[in-house]
């Protein structure tokens, strides 16, 4: 029963899952020792601690001196599609639920808080790389998750044949215990027929026996 309600909850799981859309949206978040406009996006598949990781390899991609206090920061980053002069770069990952993390970053050019009203074109670029880091971390993501769930199936297919395989041999068995037991059963039939024959013989050698005894007696 255990097993069965197992099996339930996993096709369970696996109906309930849905494309994972990657949209960024832009939203007035807690970073940076405030509130600043922000770019938020949901990322599947990966620990908060790991996303972070991989925002300070690609904030070191762009000569940004990259520091981890609360979140990532990345000073006087180069992002020519954004702005021709240095940006600072502020991002943070929070868990947001099971096999979710919360992305926020913040771009901020100068003294001004990058927007979608500030600077239209800029915004674009910098949605765009949060986007593609996002959708590359997801299929890295579930990459992972599909290896290991494809381990967990290769394990129970193993399993299985090695079932099968003693399935086929405990069958084997059976069939030369069967074998065996059809020549014990010839052999006492024989032994059995043997021994009729040789109580015969007993009787009649116990006659010829006494016959010999008798006349020992009358010997004079």
């Amino acid at each position: 029963m255990k097993r069965l309600l197992l099996l339930a909850a996993l096709v369970l799981s696996v109906m309930s899952v849905q494309a994972q859309k990657i949209k960024v949206s832009e939203s007035n978040e807690k970073i940076a020792k405030g509130n600043h406009n922000s770019l938020v996006v949901t990322i599947y598949g990966m620990s908060a601690d790991d996303i972070e990781k991989e925002w300070r390899s690609k904030m070191k991609d762009y000569d940004a001196k990259v520091s981890s206090k609360d979140g990532v920061f990345a000073d006087n980053a180069l992002i020519p599609s954004i702005s021709k002069n240095t940006v600072d770069v502020y991002a943070r990952a929070e868990k947001a639920g099971d096999g979710e993390v919360k992305f926020i970053v913040a771009f901020q050019l100068g003294e001004t808080w990058l927007s979608s009203t500030t600077n239209k074109d800029a915004y674009n670029e910098a949605e765009k790389i949060v986007a593609d880091f996002a959708r590359k971390l997801t299929k890295d993501g579930m990459g992972a998750l599909v290896k290991a769930e494809q381990k967990k199936l290769d394990k129970l297919k193993d399993e299985q044949s090695d079932l099968e395989k003693k399935n086929k041999d405990l069958k084997a068995d059976i069939e030369g215990y069967k074998d065996k037991i059809k020549k014990a059963e010839d052999s006492i039939k024989e032994n059995e027929s043997e021994q009729s024959k040789k109580k015969l013989d007993i009787e009649a050698q116990q006659k010829v026996l006494e016959a010999a005894q008798e006349k020992e007696r009358k010997v004079e």
